[in-house]
């Protein structure tokens, strides 16, 4: 019999340690992560989202560097396409970002449904056990013990009692893990429920700025091409009026040798532009070089040929000869706008063109350094400027191997 009491005292410390587990449950909020998977797909997605973003405020810079440079309207047409195109990206990765969030959604509300569920029925499955403990009092175990008829007895009592306080405190557990699985789900789902509004809001924007990169990219590239086009008319012009130019000295070129063929020609004037004015002559005006001679590439990508440089000067500024000679044309010759040619002898011509206004005649004699005209503005293109050659027998060379260089 002492046998047998001093097995009941144990059986019931154990039972009052189950009871005791399950009326003073412990709370514990464990953050429960949403699975890897979906985290490891959110994060590959967050940092192409950030790569793409890197790489549209790169071109966004190169943009304001060509904006705030002599920029060329080609580059700004590709810079922008590849704008377009990286918003376009990260709309699209944007979406499936969005996509998985919301699958994430889905799934955090199932297992909150289902989490919520199982813990009504462990909550009532506990209920009924409190009743029934409480109905059959603290010594109820005990006294069950106590009656076993034999040591067998009491043994397979005990171990049903410990079986039983052992699910009793399953039970608790699961209605603890339940209770904070549920808290940690509804937070999950309120920072899912954000990340969907963000990622909406942002959807929007980039929409939007996609939107405004394609009318920009379409306004830019009709520009260019309004460009080119009036570039590619221009350069036909300038290529009639070059023509027209070439054709007058030509005629005068053949008009001179012919008559120092004829009988009894006078001996022909010799240039009053030598070989040691080489790199000595003075500027017809004062001014910074807006072209040069030879092939110029322009904003749009097309190529003009210069056969001259371009000084630019104020409107109205005097344009002075840089030799003696005869004036052989005074006229207004298209793209050229009003012109002067000057015959220095020998086959050496010198062109003044984009005046405003001149001041000398067709047939007239001028002297080195005289007024000839003015600086006009006549090229929508370009500042206002002169437009100056200089053909030795008849041919366009670089007017700056003439010129005096500046300091």
């Amino acid at each position: 019999m002492r046998v047998w009491f001093g097995a009941a005292r144990v059986g019931a410390c154990l039972l009052v340690g189950a009871w005791t587990a399950m009326v003073l449950p412990t709370a514990r909020l464990a953050a429960q992560q949403p699975p890897q998977s979906a985290e490891q797909r959110l994060r590959q997605q967050q940092d192409e989202l950030d790569k793409l973003r890197r790489e549209r405020s790169d071109l966004e810079a190169r943009m304001n560097e060509l904006q705030r440079s002599a920029r060329s309207l080609t580059d700004e047409v590709n810079n922008l396409e590849a704008q377009r195109l990286t918003t376009r990206r990260l709309v699209v990765a944007l979406d499936q970002q969005l996509e998985t969030i919301n699958e994430e959604v889905v799934k955090a509300g199932s297992g909150l449904v289902r989490a919520e569920g199982e813990l009504v029925n462990k909550r009532g499955a506990l209920q009924r056990r409190m009743v029934e403990i409480y109905k059959r009092g603290s010594l109820y175990d005990v006294e069950a013990m106590l009656s076993a008829q034999s040591f067998a007895g009491l043994v397979a009592r005990y171990k049903y009692l410990h079986e039983l306080a052992l699910n009793d405190r399953k039970l608790v557990q699961r209605v603890e893990g339940l209770r904070d699985q549920i808290i940690t789900q509804r937070m999950l789902l309120v920072r899912l429920q954000d990340e969907v509004s963000r990622n909406r809001q942002e959807k929007d924007r980039e929409a939007r700025r996609l939107a405004e990169l394609e009318s920009r990219r379409q306004r830019n590239l009709t520009a260019v091409q309004l460009s080119a086009q009036r570039t590619r008319e221009r350069m036909q012009q300038l290529a009639r009026d070059e023509s027209r130019i070439s054709n007058a000295i030509a005629t005068l070129e053949t008009a001179r040798r012919r008559a120092e063929l004829a009988p009894n020609a006078r001996p022909a004037a010799a240039s009053t532009i030598r070989t040691s004015d080489l790199g000595k002559l003075d500027w017809p005006v004062d001014g910074a070089i807006l072209y040069r001679f030879g092939r110029v590439v322009n904003p749009n990508n097309t190529t003009t040929r210069w056969n001259g440089i371009g000084i630019g000067a104020a409107v109205g500024t005097v344009v002075k000869s840089i030799s003696a000679g005869e004036v052989v044309l005074a006229d207004n010759v298209g793209t050229y706008g009003p012109t002067v040619i000057v015959q220095h002898g020998g086959g050496d011509y010198s062109v003044y063109g984009s005046l405003q206004r001149i001041d000398v005649r067709r047939g007239q004699q001028v002297s080195k350094a005289q007024v000839i005209g003015t600086v006009g503005d006549t090229d929508p293109e370009l500042p206002p400027h002169l437009h100056f050659e200089i053909r030795p027998k008849g041919r366009a060379i670089d007017p700056l191997e003439y010129l005096r260089a500046k300091r």
